[in-house]
């Protein structure tokens, strides 16, 4: 049974995930490109982070990085082994409910345009293409996507 809660970052489970994240991040794109979160930043006081697991086993990581006016996915990222079995939707379900919680009427994220089943997923749970945002460089590898939620 696929479990869905707040976890801690630097723990060993999410902490892995995280790290392989950060590595395939680092063979995919340039560095300049690479947007991810320190681990010590996802223990900060305007982060949710959560993992997605089954049993102890940690399948999947996302957070919820709280902005100016919206909220920002961040961390995204599913174990190989568990890709295709619903654990990046129902941590995008979980991120989006936090925000919702928090009264924010806007969920923003950047992704990577390579990573087409990052941008599927994020498609198919009603996010759209939007302008660069935030602190965001301009690049030739990133695409931010928004999607406004029901208040």
């Amino acid at each position: 049974m696929l479990i869905v809660e707040p976890a801690d970052p630097l723990a060993p489970g999410p902490r892995a995930l995280l790290e392989a994240s950060h590595a395939l991040m680092a063979e995919t794109f340039p560095p300049g490109d690479i947007y991810a979160l320190d681990l010590a930043d996802l223990t900060g006081p305007d982060i949710r982070f959560f993992t997605a697991r089954d049993g102890a086993e940690v399948l999947g990581t996302g957070a919820l990085a709280i902005c100016r006016g919206y909220g920002e996915v961040k961390s995204m990222f599913t174990a190989p082994q568990a890709r295709g079995r619903g654990v990046a939707a129902a941590l995008l379900r979980r991120i989006e409910d936090e925000a919702r919680d928090l009264g924010l009427p806007l969920l923003r994220l950047e992704t990577g345009a390579a990573l087409a089943s990052a941008v599927r997923l994020y498609a198919r749970h009603g996010f759209v293409e939007c302008d660069i945002f935030g602190s965001y460089e301009p690049n030739g590898t990133s695409l931010y996507m928004e999607k406004r939620l029901a208040t």
